[in-house]
Formats: structure tokens, sequence, C-alpha cells
């Protein structure tokens, strides 16, 4: 989880914010490899995250970045988009009761294909899960 401090270097209410998140995902979900608070570096650099925090788990081999917050992570991706040159998706937002994607005014003929591959995937996905939860136990094939 990505802060401006590295575990603890520095005191601050949103370093106590992005710390107070990474113990809930690490209670909620034991199975996850979930580091932070940490820098960027930290987290995608191997020789930064070796040299000054060898205990962490992650060692600059981060595959998934949470940003603190929405502005935080909506201006990484469009710097990495611009800037970078390279192809992002989304965003992609979770945590609602049905699929919801967003195309911003910027979208181009890219960015419209690929939201609307992740909107069909998402549909699939709740199709099944309500298919699933009408077909009653008792009406199951038995092997």
């Amino acid at each position: 989880m990505l802060s401006f401090s590295n575990f603890g270097s520095a005191k601050h209410p949103l370093v106590d914010l992005v710390q107070k998140a990474a113990e809930i995902v690490k209670r909620k979900a034991p199975g996850l490899v979930i580091e932070g608070e940490m820098q960027v570096e930290t987290a995608v650099v191997p020789e930064v995250a070796g040299e000054h925090f060898p205990f962490s788990k992650i060692q600059g081999d981060a595959n998934v970045l949470i940003f603190p917050d929405l502005q935080s992570g909506n201006i990484a991706y469009k710097l990495i988009q611009r800037l970078g040159g390279a192809e992002v998706f989304g965003p992609i937002l979770t945590g609602m009761d049905k699929p919801v994607h967003v195309l911003h005014q910027a979208s181009d003929e890219n960015d419209i294909i690929n939201i609307t591959a992740i909107a069909v995937v998402d549909a699939q996905r709740q199709q099944s899960l309500e298919e699933q939860s009408i077909i009653e136990p008792s009406k199951l094939p038995v092997s």
C-alpha cells in the first residue's frame, strides 16, 4: 500500500491511515501478500527494498499498487499512460451491487474496446452468480 513514507519513516495522519488500511487487509485476507505503507521505489525497485527493507515480503516485485486515495491513483495512472506510453485499462470500479464502468471524455477507440471487454466479463460473471443462486440444491444433478 503506497504512501510517501516507508514503514513508519514519517509521522503523519495520512501515514497512519495507510497503516490502518494495511492492517485491516491483513486481518481480513491473511493469505494476501500485502505490505505498507511504502513508497513506490520500495514497491517496485528490488535494490531499494533489499538494501533498506530486507524484512519486507515485497522486495521490489509488487504486482499490484494500492494508492492511498482516488486522486493519487488517478494522477499516477494518467502520468503512466501519457508520459510512459503504457496502455491502461480502467477505471475499474469494484464493490458495487452491479457492475459499473466509466469512460471519460478523452477515451479513444482502444479505451472503449477495453472497457467493453471488461464489462462483458463482469456481466458473464454476474449472470453465472445469479444462476448459481437460483438453482436449488435438490434440483442439482446427482453424480
